[in-house]
């Protein structure tokens, strides 16, 4: 077994840690739901934009379900048991899920590109078959890097603390605990950042910049606003879920740093799938629309 210590043990720091990590994930469920809903249920909702964004929502909804109950649940009963096998597991969805995000969000910025920028060739570029093939090769990519994470971390060996000092099993702590090939995991961890958070951060800036130049040459100042509100939105959500997991994974694992990667955490884990939704849809017309509708 390891052993989740990340919370205090006084009952009433318990219990408000519970309240907050609670009411945020049924928020982040509850928002991700609905929207996977309406877009399935309102058949108009049939643009890439919307199909990307309900396959954002299932990702949403999968990489706080991995870790958030089992966090609930040692706070609420104060085991703070976890298997061998069920922390492995854990590990590999959560880095399969986080790795489908960061795609996903990377495939999304390309369709607005291709929306703003080439609106004419919109269709040809971005038809059903093409959309599925972008979204199954998200797929892909995570599932197979995470289970090359996981295999690499079962072969870790633990002869000392297992305490986690953090909200779910994470390969940066099992690294801090293991005995041994401490700097081969810290290299492995820095090429996995670099590769698939790095290089598709790259894209989405360079996508975003020639939104931007385009926009700029929008001669309608209502249309310019509209465009540029709604790419300032994304940016946002994409600069906290990119911030945090940089600062979380770029810096060197140390024992002064747990405090700071716990509330980093917390940002990637309940807040940015908490926030995706009201940016990424509740801000759009067609969904409040769709939604009312339903509603």
């Amino acid at each position: 077994y390891f052993y989740i210590v990340t919370f205090s043990k006084s009952l009433e720091e318990q219990l408000s840690s519970f309240i907050i990590i609670f009411l945020l994930y049924i928020l982040s469920i509850a928002w991700n739901v609905i929207i996977t809903m309406v877009i399935v249920l309102e058949k108009h909702l049939n643009a890439p934009m919307y199909f990307f964004l309900s396959n954002l929502s299932f990702v949403d909804i999968l990489y706080t379900s991995v870790t958030l109950p089992k966090l609930l649940d040692v706070l609420l009963t104060g085991d703070n048991r976890i298997s061998y096998i069920s922390c492995l597991s854990q590990l590999c969805f959560f880095s399969s899920s986080c790795i489908a995000e960061i795609l996903m969000l990377t495939v999304m910025s390309y369709d607005r590109y291709v929306a703003i920028c080439h609106p004419l060739h919109y269709v040809l570029l971005m038809d059903r078959g093409k959309c599925v093939k972008l979204v199954a090769s998200c797929w892909i990519v995570a599932f197979s890097c995470s289970i090359l994470i996981t295999v690499s971390t079962s072969t870790l060996n633990f002869c000392g603390s297992r305490n986690i000092n953090h909200m779910f099993c994470d390969i940066k702590i099992l690294t801090l605990l293991s005995c041994g090939k401490k700097k081969m995991f810290a290299v492995l961890t820095y090429l996995e950042t670099l590769l698939l958070g790095v290089c598709p951060f790259i894209l989405i800036l360079v996508s975003y910049s020639k939104i931007i130049q385009n926009i700029l040459k929008i001669h309608s100042t209502g249309q310019r606003k509209k465009t540029f509100s709604t790419c300032t939105s994304h940016s946002i959500v994409l600069l906290i879920f990119y911030g945090t997991l940089f600062c979380m994974y770029m810096r060197p694992a140390s024992e002064t740093s747990e405090k700071l990667d716990l509330i980093f955490s917390v940002f990637y884990l309940a807040v940015t799938p908490t926030l995706n939704p009201l940016i990424y849809s509740l801000r759009n017309k067609d969904i409040k629309n769709a939604l009312s509708k339903i509603v």
